[in-house]
């Protein structure tokens, strides 16, 4: 008999080749634009790179000096290939994590901000990995770094609809291919944080896995212009607040503290927590929000060290690495994810 409770699988992660240390992408913007951006940009930029919370980060490109001055249609193009490609790899670790077949999975949802082609990701990883023609496929654009935990939540109502079939959600960022450089403190933090990426996970009505105990929502529109993408003469340029730590701990606090409260839990209940990396200023500002210790962070900050944030798909990530040392069955893990809009996500989950 099939349990009526859906489960999602252990996450997976597809990640490019090229890594490159904080140090060498430094030397390489200051040769660039010293000369185009002000001395005190220069100053900022050495600040942000040589802060210790990020030591590397893997981009999807041949040579890193190639984004500087990308042509917008060849950006455009290896956003498509890389997005598609990596999104294609992130989904089949997971499937042969799990043992599924492309015959048993009845629907794909993929969710992106950093590029926008139409049709969608979802139907070039579909074909990449040999999916039924009649296979459900979604696309979700404009989430930002939170987007991975609404794909969840979509890709469990679909597993719903299909018992006994699984559904692949997967999240994947080029954050190289909205790489741009000026006067602005938003693009330079922005440069020294980024990196690319993709993770997946399945969702199905298996008892194995984690046990999706609940999920919440939390969407504050007032602080919109505080965090999201502008378009700028044809391209998109991140704009980030100063304000940001205090209300992404603010609202996504709020958030835990109704999701815990309404399914009879505390703080201390919770085992693992798998927090996203909005920086480090924003970590610090969540952890003590939520007055959390050290040892519940450890995760974050090592995916930020090792592979800066790459947005939706970070939070998948860190599960993954919560995994690898190990869930006891019946214990509890919260997902927390926050982005544009701002809007902050939260999952509840129980390991089998």
């Amino acid at each position: 008999m099939r349990n009526n409770k859906i489960h999602m699988s252990s996450a997976a992660r597809a990640l490019p080749e090229l890594e490159l240390k904080q140090a060498d992408a430094e030397a390489l913007l200051k040769e660039h634009y010293t000369g185009r951006l002000r001395p005190g940009s220069l100053k900022l930029m050495e600040k942000v790179f040589t802060h210790p919370s990020v030591r590397t980060r893997r981009f999807a490109v041949e040579a890193p000096a190639s984004v500087l001055d990308e042509d917008p249609d060849k950006r455009a193009a290896r956003f498509t290939a890389c997005a598609a490609g990596l999104g294609a790899v992130a989904a089949s670790a997971v499937m042969e994590k799990t043992g599924l077949k492309a015959g048993e999975i009845s629907a794909l949802v993929v969710n992106t901000c950093t590029g926008y082609i139409c049709p969608g990701l979802s139907t070039y990883i579909a074909e990449r990995l040999g999916f039924d023609r009649a296979t459900k496929a979604y696309d979700l654009v404009g989430s930002g770094c939170g987007g991975a935990i609404p794909n969840i939540q979509l890709a469990a109502a679909l597993a719903k609809e299909r018992p006994g079939s699984a559904v692949l959600s997967v999240a994947v960022e080029i954050c190289s291919s909205v790489f741009e450089m000026g006067d602005d403190t938003s693009l330079i933090i922005s440069n020294a944080l980024f990196g690319d990426g993709a993770a997946a996970a399945a969702l199905w009505d298996r008892p194995s896995g984690f046990e999706l105990v609940d999920s919440m929502s939390r969407f504050a529109p007032q602080y919109r212009e505080d965090i999201r993408f502008v378009h700028k003469n044809g391209r998109l340029h991140n704009q980030l607040s100063a304000g940001l730590p205090a209300f992404a701990a603010a609202e996504a606090g709020a958030l835990v503290d109704e999701l815990l409260k309404a399914n009879g839990f505390a703080k201390g209940d919770i085992f693992r927590w798998a927090v996203h990396p909005g920086g480090e200023n924003v970590i610090q500002a969540v952890q003590e929000r939520l007055g959390l210790g050290e040892e519940a962070m450890k995760y974050t900050r090592k995916v930020l060290s090792e592979l800066g944030n790459m947005s939706s798909p970070t939070v998948l990530v860190i599960l993954d690495e919560i995994e690898k040392e190990g869930v006891p069955p019946g214990a509890l893990v919260v997902m927390l994810a926050f982005g544009a809009g701002f809007a902050a996500h939260a999952l509840l989950l129980r390991k089998k």
